[in-house]
């Protein structure tokens, strides 16, 4: 449950785009979603704030460290020691009274500090005494990440906190327990803490990374050169310092005869969220939008309605921002349909379905749900492309990357056309003309399928 001084929570707001025209009989409406939280005491991912706590609240925030000690972690040493630096620059970054510690991640899971199922609180004795700690990493043994986590969830849910938070390190696949076991976990952690997952070097396993990430609310990325673990780490540490409200939801209320045709996460990442939906009452259902600091997310949302004659309209779905109640159940301020003990954080949009027979209205695409329509087909065929590279399929896979550059170039995703470029040699980007390299670096390839849901934002 977020327990918070409201001093510090971030302001929300919640904008709307879309084109509320339909064609007689027309059924879809489509919107985008912007919501920004601002005001809440940290400027980008720095904290501004000493604390984000008020007196007798206690700690705040809670961090558990997971670093893979596998034996392939001794190849080269150097990787090792890189993620033993990496670890202390996290240390270092938390801010004091926070809660924290550190397990070496193997076939089991071993409290590294401060142990014996305990979370050290921040300060300068406590953090050189885990750096001291950390000294005594070396690697061997095999990897079960779903024993990780469950750890860090036991860790975590000991303290009285708003924010949990996990990050995880690995630099193989998860080789000691089976695909059932580390979902099981990962289902078992869903909506306990939020976990940034990281892989370092080239022999992991994108979707294992990407999906404990996506399964967790938190972020993916590839650290190819084990030497940029330590600046990858405190940039990490910084933002999750930043997080000021954690469980935040978005609550869809659709009138009788709707249904709710998809609800997904568009930036800075795609996030499919339709279905993580838990019901909040009559004809309202919560989606997962994980923890908050000062930023801005956008969320593609379609909505489909009953048809009706020209010159009818409807509110066609009502959208607010709630999350659970400070002080449980003695308070209920559900919003947009009730359900649960949540408090609104104020901030409301309204999508709208106008019917008319005026041809140019009904046709025109709102310039933001075009956009992310094209970014999350953009992701899509990234990996099925990739996918059909790794199975030898060169037509379909050309065809498939092709498209993506025609994409990323039209959108103006220079990052995402950069590591395009290369997997595939651009011929005409405008008509998705490529075609595929011969040898791609496997860091490469990797790092195009890792960052493949990265988007661009549309200027509003």
């Amino acid at each position: 449950m977020a327990i918070f001084s409201k001093s510090n929570v971030p302001r929300f707001s919640v904008d709307v785009y879309q084109n509320e025209y339909l064609p007689e009989g027309g059924r879809l409406v489509n919107a985008v979603v912007t919501v920004t939280a601002t005001g809440g005491g940290t400027i980008g991912s720095a904290v501004a704030a000493p604390h984000l706590y008020s007196p007798g609240e206690g700690p705040s925030a809670a961090v558990v460290l997971m670093v893979d000690c596998s034996g392939s972690m001794d190849h080269p040493p150097t990787k090792m020691r890189n993620a033993r630096d990496a670890t202390a620059a996290a240390i270092d970054t938390l801010r004091d009274g926070v809660h924290f510690a550190v397990v070496a991640g193997t076939h089991l899971a071993r409290e590294v500090y401060p142990g014996d199922g305990r979370l050290a609180m921040a300060g300068p004795d406590t953090r050189e005494q885990a750096k001291q700690a950390l000294r005594k990493l070396g690697a061997g043994g095999g990897t079960a990440i779903g024993t990780w986590l469950r750890r860090a969830d036991r860790l975590l849910a000991s303290a009285d906190v708003a924010i949990r938070h996990g990050i995880l390190l690995t630099d193989g696949r998860n080789e000691h327990e089976s695909p059932e076991d580390l979902r099981a976990a990962l289902d078992a952690c869903a909506g306990r803490f939020t976990c940034d997952a990281r892989g370092v070097g080239t022999d992991w396993e994108v979707k294992e990374v990407t999906g404990i990430a996506s399964g967790l609310l938190g972020t993916a990325d590839i650290v190819a050169d084990p030497g940029g673990l330590a600046a990858d780490f405190t940039r990490m540490m910084e933002t999750a310092m930043g997080k000021e409200v954690a469980d935040v939801s978005l609550r869809l209320w659709t009138p009788a005869g709707a249904t709710v045709t998809f609800v997904k996460q568009v930036a800075p990442t795609v996030e499919e969220l339709t279905d993580r939906r838990t019901e909040a009452g009559p004809r309202a259902g919560d989606y997962p939008l994980g923890s908050w600091g000062d930023e801005s997310r956008d969320y593609h949302l379609c909505v489909e309605v009953p048809p009706a004659a020209v010159g009818r309209e409807m509110l066609a779905a009502r959208v607010s921002l709630v999350i659970p109640h400070p002080e449980g159940a003695s308070r209920s301020t559900a919003a947009g349909g009730g359900g649960g003990s949540v408090q609104n954080l104020g901030a409301q949009g309204l999508v709208r379905a106008v019917w008319t027979d005026d041809l140019v209205a009904s046709t025109s695409i709102n310039p933001q749900v075009a956009h992310y329509t094209g970014q999350a087909e953009l992701a899509e065929v990234i990996q099925e492309g990739l996918d059909l590279r790794k199975v030898g399929d060169r037509d379909g896979a050309t065809a498939k990357l092709g498209r993506a550059v025609q994409l990323a170039s039209a959108s103006g995703n220079a990052d995402t056309a950069k590591l395009l470029a290369k997997v595939v040699d651009v011929v005409d980007a405008a008509t998705g003309t490529v075609r595929l390299k011969t040898k791609v670096e496997e860091a490469d390839e990797m790092t195009l399928e890792t960052r493949s849901t990265k988007t661009v934002r549309v200027k509003k």
